[in-house]
């Protein structure tokens, strides 16, 4: 299977490095968000497709982000001289920052700047960001508009949270290799991020909605409610802001109307499409390809059903 995965932060990753280890090297193509990009530090920090790439070249750090043995002497540099260092960055991961800014300074697109970075590191398969021109995500909580990371990082992702926005989308356009990858797919699989905020983004990009509509391939979401509540981030609060209940239903309803089908740990009644119940948690290796391998082979049944 040629198998694109929708993704924004770890859920996405996740899913996206099991899916790797069940179709194998050159069949996986990543769409990430970059509505979370920042310019701090002198770098350009592009997290979600960073953060994909980290996992698909299996040099996550344990905590979840950035590189595995990374180590931290600038951000503790800077804060001994006085600066408000509110954005860490490890040694290693402000370097590709700088690489990056570097080349998109020198007129490069930003999908090529990333695929210099997973050619250095190694991946097997393809991570796109979900456009070159700039989008990023505000969020407007307590009456105030904050910066995503911003809101997430310095003011802790206190709501309560009232309206969402992605500035630049309207200038933005899907990419001609976003628009092959989702051409050429015969599964687009949504990973287990936050619909508004992670996926959000993707989805708003001027052509994917349309790609997706279009393509022959099954597109089906994992949801990422487990056990009735969400394994990591502010998915609950967002999705309270957008009116949407916290279930499998829920995350169906958000993404309006572009499923083909819904993976999720529990029924969905009222989803209004096929749905498999399975044990959607991804704690190891084996659990990764596990859920990859069930979200894959339900995509396979849709598409032979049509």
């Amino acid at each position: 299977m040629t198998v694109v995965v929708l993704a924004g932060g770890t859920g996405g990753a996740k899913l996206a490095r099991g899916v790797l280890d069940v179709v194998g090297p050159g069949e996986l193509t990543v769409i990430a968000n970059t509505g979370d990009d920042i310019e701090i530090h002198g770098g350009y920090v592009s997290p979600d497709p960073d953060l994909c790439t980290f996992w698909l070249a299996d040099q996550i750090n344990d905590r979840g982000w950035g590189i595995d043995g990374d180590t931290f002497a600038v951000m503790d540099g800077l804060r001994a001289i006085g600066v408000d260092v509110w954005f860490n960055l490890g040694d290693r991961d402000l370097a590709i920052c700088i690489d990056r800014a570097r080349r998109l300074a020198a007129g490069e697109r930003l999908t090529t700047a990333h695929a210099a970075l997973v050619e250095a590191l190694g991946v097997s398969a393809t991570v796109l960001p979900m456009c070159d021109g700039p989008v990023r995500t505000r969020v407007r909580a307590a009456g105030t508009w904050r910066p995503f990371q911003d809101f997430m990082i310095r003011d802790g992702a206190q709501g309560p949270i009232e309206e969402v926005a992605f500035d630049g989308i309207d200038a933005a356009r899907a990419t001609p290799e976003v628009l092959d990858a989702i051409a050429g797919a015969t599964a687009v699989i949504v990973g287990p991020s936050n619909p508004i905020i992670s996926i959000g983004p993707i989805l708003a990009v001027p052509g994917i909605a349309d790609a997706l509509r279009a393509t022959s391939a099954p597109v089906v979401a994992v949801s990422p409610i487990v056990g009735g509540t969400i394994v990591k981030g502010p998915s609950e609060a967002f999705m309270e802001s957008a009116g949407l209940p916290l279930t499998a239903a829920g995350i169906a309803t958000a993404y309006d109307g572009l499923l083909d089908g819904l993976v999720a740990d529990e029924e969905a009644p009222g989803a209004g499409l096929p749905v498999i119940v399975t044990d959607t948690m991804m704690g190891d290796p084996d659990a990764r390809a596990r859920v990859a391998r069930s979200t894959l082979t339900f995509a396979e049944g849709l598409a032979q059903a049509r």
